[in-house]
């Protein structure tokens, strides 16, 4: 809402909830008063007006799915928020369980736009990315690319605000639970992994194996991953910086560190920007990188945004030109 409500080619005319239906979208979230006071509406695909241009799907999976399949025939592009059209059937029923619509899976374009823009352009369903694979995915799509590194010994470990969680209550999430701890959770299983493995893999060529490991850290939001790549050739930190920076030399919002400077997650708050750092380890020939964003943004809404915008035809910043918020 945020990013639409400033937006000068959108207009939003349709909200829906579930909990939170028949209230006021500024009753549920107080900043957006005076801004957008329209009511939410029961979720039923065939009550949204036939005039809408675009639907952002920010759903559970399976509810998701299940959704798409009725609005998928209509003239209509769609953003789906959640899990349910980014990593193939196989995988899906692996980590998810039964597909509700499986034929849909392939024709949807996986939505990390820096790589996959063209396809984005013309696609009627993009499946927004999650918000630890956007991290990761930019900080190794690069070095994947240029196969330059080994694909099959890749650890990430990645550190998420609790805003990662949503807004259900939740005991493991409460401020005493949290507050000045730090703990990693579902090590080796979690969803994500294989969605960072498919992306990856789909974009180089290569077949990418990734440990991953995500942490809760006690702030509001932002992802910090910290990846460790071994490489197959010599190459120095400088040289690595040069590769990426060439990679993204036409990317608004992805911005690479200079030498010996690593990003910090309070210099993307609140914007869509991914901040990449490098450092190559002459010792043992293995690359660190790190990546940040702000995981409600770049990791979550500013990319759907963003995907919007390549889908229409608009600039890809348009609505989304802020600056990050510091302090």
């Amino acid at each position: 809402m945020r990013f639409l409500l400033v937006h000068p080619n959108v207009e939003v005319v349709h909200l829906t909830a579930e909990k939170h239906a028949g209230k006021m979208i500024s009753d549920v979230f107080p900043h957006l008063r005076g801004f957008l006071d329209l009511e939410l509406k029961p979720l039923k695909p065939k009550s949204i007006p036939k005039d809408i241009d675009v639907i952002f799907a920010a759903l559970p999976h399976g509810t998701s799915a299940e959704v798409i399949k009725e609005l998928y025939d209509r003239d209509i592009k769609i953003i789906d928020l959640g899990a349910d059209f980014r990593i193939s059937n196989k995988n899906y029923k692996k980590w998810y369980g039964q597909h509700p619509c499986p034929e849909l899976i392939k024709k949807a374009v996986y939505g990390i736009t820096e790589l996959n823009r063209e396809k984005v352009k013309k696609a009627k369903l993009v499946a927004n990315p999650g918000c630890y694979p956007t991290s990761s995915i930019l900080g190794l799509a690069p070095i994947l690319k240029n196969k330059i590194a080994d694909e099959s010994s890749i650890i990430v470990d990645s550190k998420s605000g609790v805003t990662g969680a949503g807004r259900s209550p939740s005991l493991d999430y409460h401020y005493s639970e949290v507050n000045e701890g730090l703990k990693a959770y579902k090590v080796g299983e979690h969803r994500h992994m294989p969605e960072i493995e498919e992306a990856l893999s789909n974009y180089s060529g290569l077949k990418v194996n990734v440990s991953f490991t995500p942490h809760l850290i006690p702030m509001d939001r932002g992802i910090l991953s910290t990846i460790y790549v071994n490489l197959n050739k010599k190459i120095t930190t400088k040289q690595l910086i040069d590769l990426y920076k060439k990679h993204y030399q036409y990317e608004r919002f992805v911005r690479i560190c200079e030498e010996k400077v690593y990003p910090s997650t309070n210099q993307v708050r609140g914007s869509n920007y991914c901040d990449i750092g490098i450092k190559v380890n002459s010792s043992n020939n293995q690359a660190v990188i790190v990546s940040v964003i702000d995981n409600l943004v770049k990791g979550a809404s500013g990319q759907a945004v963003q995907n919007m915008n390549a889908m229409l035809g608009f600039d890809e910043d348009m609505g989304l030109e802020t600056t990050p918020v510091f302090p």
